[in-house]
């Protein structure tokens, strides 16, 4: 499996305040489902950042989100590996499919493939 990206996600109640902010550095929206918003680079469109009150559909706020090619083979590697799963895979009304896993350090990755 290949990483496509990874998106720091930062859980916020400031999502327009924080949209000015980045956007004096470059950033614009390209993402807003309302309890998330997406920001990114126009010259480089995979450099992102994520502002989320809370994660809608999963029981816990991820810290980080990463993006693979194959998420059911990353699914099948964290299971064998004994990696606690914070959040079930899983296919999403929004056109992801993904699960959280949480990493050594307790972060919560959120793990997705688009589709």
């Amino acid at each position: 499996m290949a990483v496509r990206r990874v998106v720091p996600n930062v859980q916020s109640e400031a999502a327009r305040e924080s949209r000015e902010f980045y956007g004096l550095l470059g950033f614009e929206e390209v993402m807003n489902h309302g309890w998330i918003m997406t920001l990114a680079s126009p010259s480089s469109p995979t450099a992102q950042i994520s502002f989320m009150a809370s994660d809608e559909s999963a029981p816990v706020t991820p810290d980080v989100s990463v993006e693979v090619d194959d998420v059911d083979a990353a699914y099948a590697t964290m299971r064998a590996s004994g990696a606690e799963i914070v959040h079930p895979l899983q296919d999403e009304e929004w056109g992801v499919r993904r699960f959280f896993v949480r990493d050594p350090n307790g972060r919560v990755v959120n793990v997705l493939e688009h589709r």
